[in-house]
């Protein structure tokens, strides 16, 4: 099975049937989640997916026509969000994750779910055009790109900041290419003042401290003040007492998608600099790659450090190198995460324990001075104690 995304062109109509989906979904979602919580506070056991989705068609609706409208959207797509809400529940109860929490407009991102309804349909794709079922052909902004000759299983539709994209699953084997790799490995260490430093001596610098992302920073800044002032004038307006004709003025809807739109681009900047390093480091063919187990959550709570920490996608640069790796069949090593790659010295091995975030330079008694993020990414490729992805 290999996965695609690209963004689509709907038309109006196909906007508003998306939009209208999600929010079925959405509050289909929060309504299972609700509805297990009712029940087990007056004693009763866990509900499943498929018992509730009898109850809802079976019993409640016929008995609630107000809320006919949940039939109107595609019934794949209500499935599949009942189904949703119960792996919630179920990784709850596994201990691989926090209760499930309701779903909040415009917060939470909520997909409309589409899948082949039986062994004789097909979903059509063509080069500029894909089928969705209750959709109909829905125009694609990247011509080519989604592949005409394989099975889709299954996809789902989304949004994000005004922007749509379909994501399709096909039936077919990932692709691996026969690659001639290197005796040595290469150990890669992640930072702030260098994105990663690699052990054969490449650096790639820091790309929220490039021209360009500070000014989209800046940019962002701006809008965010902007509308905090309209909400500050609204509230004023409430406090006045003056009556507001709807709960969002069209000025802060706009507001509101300029810095959705703002934050898109900066993510989606981010993400395509990490696959371009996570490029670079692949390119160089070696045995064997080697990262550290980062305790992001833990680095996190330095008040000083977290936003930096934040906007380096560490764990996006782990899902796309192992995901690369795969590819070439490159072994992918973690480094244990208390395995001292910094403060250990390449050259004598002894540890240096004093050793400060400040001192960016290693200078061990023996005589080795080097950079500290090279030194660490030396000491992850000799690296001795680890898991294989």
């Amino acid at each position: 099975m290999r996965a695609y995304k690209t963004e689509i062109k709907p038309t109006p109509e196909q906007i508003s049937k998306i939009r209208r989906t999600i929010g079925v979904s959405r509050y289909v979602y929060n309504f299972y989640i609700a509805h297990n919580k009712e029940n087990h506070k007056n004693g009763g056991k866990f509900i499943s997916a498929n018992d509730f989705s009898k109850w809802l068609n079976n019993d409640y609706l016929p008995n609630n026509p107000d809320e006919s409208w949940i039939k109107e959207v595609s019934s794949k797509a209500v499935k599949q969000s009942i189904t949703n809400a119960e792996k919630a529940y179920r990784r709850f109860f596994s201990n691989q994750g926090g209760f499930p929490k309701f779903k909040k407009k415009n917060k939470q991102q909520v997909k409309m779910y589409f899948v082949k309804t039986d062994a004789k349909t097909k979903i059509r794709c063509e080069r500029h055009r894909l089928q969705v079922p209750t959709l109909g052909y829905v125009r694609l902004k990247e011509y080519g790109y989604l592949p005409r000759d394989k099975v889709i299983k299954s996809g789902t539709v989304s949004e994000k900041a005004g922007r749509f994209y379909v994501s399709i699953l096909t039936d077919e084997s990932p692709r691996v290419k026969p690659t001639t790799l290197n005796e040595s490995g290469l150990g890669v260490d992640l930072g702030i003042k260098e994105f990663a430093v690699a052990s054969n001596g490449q650096a790639f610098e820091n790309k929220n401290k490039t021209g360009k992302m500070k000014k989209l920073d800046k940019k962002l800044r701006r809008e965010q003040r902007s509308l905090s002032r309209k909400y500050e004038d609204k509230n004023e307006k409430v406090k006045r007492g003056e009556k507001l004709l709807t709960d969002k003025s069209a000025n802060i809807e706009k507001n509101v998608l300029r810095v959705q739109k703002l934050h898109h681009k900066i993510s989606r900047k981010r993400q395509e600099y990490v696959r371009q390093v996570v490029s670079e480091v692949v390119k160089t063919k070696p045995k064997h790659i080697t990262i550290e187990d980062l305790n992001v959550s833990g680095m996190m709570k330095n008040k000083h450090l977290s936003k930096a920490i934040a906007r380096q996608n560490f764990y996006y640069f782990r899902l796309w190198l192992i995901y690369m790796c795969s590819i070439m069949g490159i072994e992918v090593r973690i480094a244990d995460r208390f395995y001292p790659s910094s403060k250990l010295c390449s050259q004598c091995g002894s540890i240096k324990s004093d050793l400060k975030l400040k001192d960016r330079t290693y200078i061990c008694d023996c005589g080795n001075k080097v950079d500290r993020d090279l030194q660490a990414s030396i000491n992850l490729e000799r690296c001795q104690k680890y898991k294989v992805v």
